[in-house]
């Protein structure tokens, strides 16, 4: 029976993900065709080699996996071999990279403006989260790090090594086309209807000096000699993590700032000009602020300095000769100058850019705040949640036109998503008093339930969507810094030029977890009852913790350990955390709440797993000098330092 629903169940993912999935995708594009009024491109025989490109990669992915993993490429039933030959010795993962090409050249093929610039962005986004996400952390939890190889087609490693043909190779794979793809997408998207011209007035009586083209155009030659250039991998490495920085970066300013700059008009008389005159019509006023020209050249002439100080100089004056080609040539304007030497100087000084903003984060983290009016008790974080809402309803209601047709349906579709998140947080995550978060899976449904449900009404579900979609970055940006300051929300432990500390006593992660000032992942992952214990063998002295566990909902789960040997737990009485130990007692420090619980242990019958169960009463009076609690195995007493605050524990096995 077991072989009969294991088979059962791939054949349900096999179906779901080769016949379900891809149908949804097309019936989302045609759904959304006449909504996604964006140009498509005018070349269906590049679909046709996209697909095909990755149709042969997504198969050549999975006969690699069945002939060398002896599985499918299935999640819940992976392959029980580590696959590293065939086409996974190139690349890392060709069923991921096919699909994603696949979307691409069937979109472009069908000219599908909603499947171009809808579907396949959040089909390579969803890839990307499942991959950096889960299956990479799975891979090496499975196989160990030692086992993971690095294909050929991948970013150098960070070493002082010279690097290989693949390594200068994996560089115009992985970094330059990706910048021209995104180049294309932008001049293919035109100029936008709110454009603002980047030149000042005094600019545009300046000549066009012709023969500078030569120079503007050597752009592309100092960048393509590049990586063929470096001696070694670290310098390589260096270079493609720039440069796809700066292409995420850059991308995302010409989508969202308005700005162009229309080049300036002169009658070509020589050779420079006419090839002036065409390079222009490879191109328009979109994709200038700031000027990847420069931007290109300053990262390459950096490049050039790790090789030598000749190098270097070379590379400095050949950038500083291409900046100064793109006003001459009328190509762009000088805040397009100025604002790409800025953004190189943010992409050199990236670490302190970060830092920076670690430090930013880790202040609002801190920043735990209350005042009360009589009865009423006010805490800063909850202004952030206010921000959050309110801003939504105004972008929503601002897109919708002049903000009164979708007005009072997006005000309803908005309380039915805080209350969908307050039910969730009520009943799912058991609590009470609201003391956890409200529930984001909550919100999300309540929200979209509250589209559907309108929208029957109305006839306008998918615009409703539409603009709530619209404001949910805001809303999860802003309202974020709620969960930051409650504490609520986080990751696990990080590294030092990662995490973020806290310090503030009130934060959940001080007041439940007691992970004091420990660099944590600042990620919305866990719940702060739930929050990943392995901060904890490096907390007050804890040198070994064995799979540690979290309290939730009264109930503790713990796997994978021998019974027999969880001869004891640190046990944290303010409904924090519990982790094995194996010095004979019971240990809980530092406790500020007045609720203790009688603890009994049951093993299960595979004698595999314990499960530690806790009824949850309260002891009269705070234990406001509370520093110890010992309870011993077979039996005892919860004995502390304030003679009146004890509590029978029971302890069986």
């Amino acid at each position: 029976m077991a072989l009969m629903r294991a088979d059962l169940g791939k054949l349900l993912y096999g179906v779901l993900f080769a016949v379900g999935v891809p149908a949804l995708l097309v019936w989302w594009a045609a759904a959304t065709t006449r909504i996604v009024p964006l140009p498509v491109l005018p070349y269906a025989w590049g679909g046709l080699i996209v697909g095909g490109i990755g149709l042969a990669l997504l198969l050549a992915g999975t006969i690699a996996l069945v002939v060398y993993g002896h599985g499918l490429p299935m999640n819940p039933y992976p392959p029980p071999n580590y696959v590293a030959r065939g086409i996974y010795r190139y690349i890392a993962h060709p069923i991921y990279v096919g699909f994603v090409m696949l979307c691409i050249g069937t979109a472009t093929y069908f000219r599908s403006p909603s499947g171009l610039w809808l579907i396949c962005p959040l089909v390579a986004c969803a890839v990307a989260a499942l991959v950096f996400g889960y299956e990479r952390h799975d891979l090496r939890r499975r196989f160990g790090d030692t086992l993971i190889h690095k294909p050929l087609v991948s970013l150098p490693p960070d070493s002082m090594t010279s690097p290989t043909m693949w390594d200068r190779a994996a560089i115009y794979l992985l970094v330059f086309i990706p910048w021209s793809a995104a180049f294309e997408a932008v001049y293919r998207l035109g100029i936008p209807a709110d454009a603002v011209i980047a030149h000042l007035p005094f600019e545009h009586n300046w000549p066009v000096i012709e023969w500078t083209e030569a120079v503007y155009g050597s752009v592309y030659l100092l960048v393509l000699a590049t990586p063929l250039l470096l001696s070694t991998q670290r310098a390589l490495r260096q270079l493609a993590v720039t440069g796809l920085i700066a292409t995420g970066v850059v991308t995302l300013i010409y989508l969202t700032v308005p700005i162009i700059a229309p080049p300036r008009p002169f009658e070509p008389h020589t050779i420079f000009g006419h090839a002036l005159m065409f390079e222009r019509s490879m191109s328009h006023t979109v994709a200038a602020f700031p000027a990847f020209h420069v931007i290109w050249s300053l990262i390459a002439a950096d490049a050039w300095t790790s090789r030598s100080r000749t190098f270097g100089a070379i590379g400095w004056t050949w950038a500083a000769l291409i900046t100064v080609s793109c006003v001459t040539t009328g190509m762009h304007a000088l805040a397009d100058i100025v604002a790409a030497v800025l953004v190189f100087a943010a992409l050199r000084n990236a670490g302190r850019v970060w830092e920076l903003m670690r430090r930013a984060a880790e202040g609002v983290a801190n920043s735990w705040r209350e005042w009360r009016i009589g009865k009423l008790r006010l805490i800063n974080h909850g202004f952030y949640a206010a921000l959050a809402g309110g801003g939504g309803i105004a972008i929503s209601g601002g897109l919708g036109g002049d903000g009164r047709e979708f007005l009072g349906q997006l005000v309803l579709v908005y309380l039915c998503g805080l209350l969908g998140a307050g039910l969730w947080a009520q009943q799912l995550e058991g609590s009470p008093k609201l003391s956890r978060p409200f529930g984001y899976y909550g919100s999300v449904i309540g929200g979209i339930g509250a589209c559907v449900v309108v929208g029957v009404f109305s006839g306008d579900t998918m615009s409703l969507l539409a603009l709530v979609a619209m404001a949910a970055p805001w809303i999860q940006g802003v309202g974020r810094l709620r969960c930051l300051v409650q504490g609520c929300c986080h990751g696990r432990e990080a590294p030092e030029a990662v995490g973020i500390r806290y310090w503030q006593p009130r934060s959940r992660v001080c007041a439940l977890a007691d992970l004091r000032g420990l660099p944590l992942h600042p990620t919305p992952l866990y719940s702060a009852m739930v929050v990943g214990c392995r901060a904890l063998p490096h907390h007050r002295g804890l040198s070994h913790v064995e799979r540690p566990c979290a309290l939730r909902r009264g109930v503790v789960s713990r796997g994978a350990a021998d019974p027999h040997h969880l001869r004891a737990a640190s046990i944290s009485v303010d409904g924090g955390v519990v982790i094995s130990r194996r010095d004979g007692v019971h240990h809980a420090s530092e406790s500020r709440c007045a609720r203790i619980f009688h603890l009994t242990r049951s093993t299960g019958a595979n004698r595999r797993s314990a499960v530690w169960s806790a009824r949850r009463f309260r002891h009269g009076g705070r234990f406001s000098g509370v520093r110890e609690a010992v309870c011993t195995p077979g039996g005892g007493m919860i004995a502390r330092r304030h003679p009146t605050n004890s509590a029978p524990c029971t302890y069986r096995d």
